[in-house]
């Protein structure tokens, strides 16, 4: 199974390539960014294929984060995973970011609860509870600070994502402290591979998950008066 991973969906630029028959990642590159993920991207994938020495027509399957996270970052993944697979006629396997941050932790604890949590800003959260076997007890989606914080320390349990550190900084008085509290910005595109290569369901056209609309309007001091 050789399986090419994206990441653009959050604060970094990340490629990687896993090769199961010969020993896992054979190459992966990961580039901390807010914007500038297009330009960034297909030079990138470039290295890791030559590094791998591999052909795009060797991939067994692509694998892609589709969010929640950045809208910009989101489409550029996306659109780069089927300008590929289209290219090399390969499937593509969708994944979010919420399960990319949990699936280190779930690999080597499935019995504790784990919290994965993405920063949404103004005091908004990207949320996924997910219980014992790895099964979701909260499916993905959005909640507000206090919620979050409430639903992480409903029970002893662990945080993991780019909005674990905000949770945690609103721990309630009293509570107790969760079992692990793990901030990073972007999912460990190593992971996402392997998440790649076992996922069973594989598509030709995948789709963003955003989860709630873009904040976005137009901007006063470029609008022109009517007429």
């Amino acid at each position: 199974m050789r399986v090419l991973a994206i990441d653009t969906a959050l604060a970094a630029c990340s490629a990687a390539l896993l090769d199961l028959d010969r020993g896992g990642i054979l190459a992966h590159q990961s580039q901390a960014m807010e914007r500038g993920h297009a330009e960034a991207l297909l030079p990138m994938i470039a290295r890791v294929m030559s590094e791998a020495k591999l052909e795009f027509a060797e991939l067994d399957r692509i694998a892609v984060t589709i969010g929640p996270g950045s809208f910009t970052g989101i489409r550029v993944g996306v659109a780069a995973a089927r300008g590929i697979a289209l290219a090399a006629d390969k499937p593509i396997v969708a994944l979010t970011t919420l399960a990319s941050f949990a699936a280190p932790h779930i690999a080597t604890d499935d019995t504790n609860p784990l919290l994965s949590a993405i920063d949404a800003r103004n005091e908004q959260l990207y949320i996924q509870l997910i219980g014992r076997g790895g099964r979701a007890i909260i499916a993905p989606r959005v909640a507000g600070l206090r919620e979050a914080v409430r639903i992480a320390s409903g029970t002893p349990t662990r945080i993991v994502g780019s909005g674990a550190g905000l949770i945690h900084a609103h721990w309630l008085a009293g509570e107790p402290q969760p079992l692990l509290v793990e901030a990073t910005p972007a999912p460990d595109i190593d992971w996402v591979a392997r998440l790649g290569a076992v996922a069973a369901e594989t598509t030709p056209h995948p789709k963003p998950l955003y989860l709630r609309n873009a904040n976005a309007r137009p901007q006063d001091a470029f609008r022109l008066s009517r007429r």
